[in-house]
């Protein structure tokens, strides 16, 4: 079942999903302690998929020092997703959405109607939607203005409280 496309100002859905460890992954439970960049993506180990996980991973310690964890969610089984994150050391949480589930409550569109889409995310600590990008195309480019708003989340909240 489909569900609207959620868009920026939205309440982001909440959603489980089990980790690779075998435990499961709540986004509300993480919401508590971090921000969130929230990313779908095709298929493990695709070149374009990989150019985009490495991207993150290259910025990782930026993004920790934004307070932010990156959750990324694909099709791909867990045995997938454990060869994806060794081979490449991602160090954030790889989910699967066999079923496309949490892919359809979030409103994620297909390409041509088929493919899987590609859509990042950035979710405040209150469970806000502060940013939408969604294209299969130019994958890596847009890590930089995920930063960007991550920079302007964390200076509005320190202004807040000042």
């Amino acid at each position: 079942m489909s569900r609207e496309v959620v868009k920026i100002g939205d309440k982001a859905p909440d959603f489980e999903l089990q980790r690779l460890d075998g435990g499961f992954f709540r986004l509300y439970e993480l919401l508590k302690k971090k921000n969130v960049v929230l990313y779908f993506y095709p298929k493990d180990s695709s070149a374009d998929c990989t150019k985009q996980a490495c991207e993150f991973r290259d910025h990782y310690d930026t993004f920790q020092d934004l307070e932010t964890e990156i959750v990324c969610i694909s099709y791909d089984k867990a045995d997938a997703h454990k060869r994806f994150e060794r081979v490449y050391r991602l160090p954030f949480t790889l989910l699967s959405d066999c079923d496309a589930q949490i892919r359809n409550l979030y409103g994620v569109p297909r390409k041509f109607g088929i493919m899987p889409g590609r859509a990042i995310y950035v979710i405040d600590k209150k469970g806000e939607v502060q940013y939408v990008f969604n294209s299969l195309s130019k994958p890596a480019e847009h890590v930089q203005q995920v930063l960007d708003v991550l920079d302007d989340i964390n200076h509005d909240s320190v202004a807040q409280y000042a």
